[in-house]
């Protein structure tokens, strides 16, 4: 029998102190808990967590789609450049860029209008 449990007397006193023991033996592990539920949230939620990475895969994703698109736009205009150039000048080539920079067309030819 413990000293503080002599000068309390009755039943209270006996639960009140297993009370107190089963508090103070669950504080550490809930403590524990706590901590391991804040930083799970901050893994899942935060601005580095799993939710961000899930973003920034699909921000990758749209960004590689658009760097193709510029690829492709890219090697159009170069084989035009290289069409234009003076030792493989196309003739039609210039022909079709002359009538659309001028607005120019050949008496012969049927030009349709369409509004847009």
């Amino acid at each position: 029998m413990r000293l503080h449990d002599t000068i309390r007397t009755g039943t209270y006193a006996a639960e009140t102190d297993g009370l107190r023991a089963r508090l103070g033996r669950a504080i550490v592990p809930v403590a524990c808990l706590s901590i391991m539920a804040y930083f799970a949230w901050h893994a899942v939620h935060g601005d580095n967590g799993l939710l961000r990475l899930v973003e920034l895969r699909e921000e990758r994703a749209a960004m590689a789609a658009k760097v193709q698109s510029a690829k492709e736009i890219r090697a159009r205009l170069e084989r035009d450049v290289a069409l234009l150039r003076p030792e493989s000048l196309d003739p039609d080539l210039l022909d079709e860029r002359a009538r659309a920079a001028l607005g120019f067309a050949h008496p012969d030819e049927l030009t349709i209008f369409i509004d847009e």
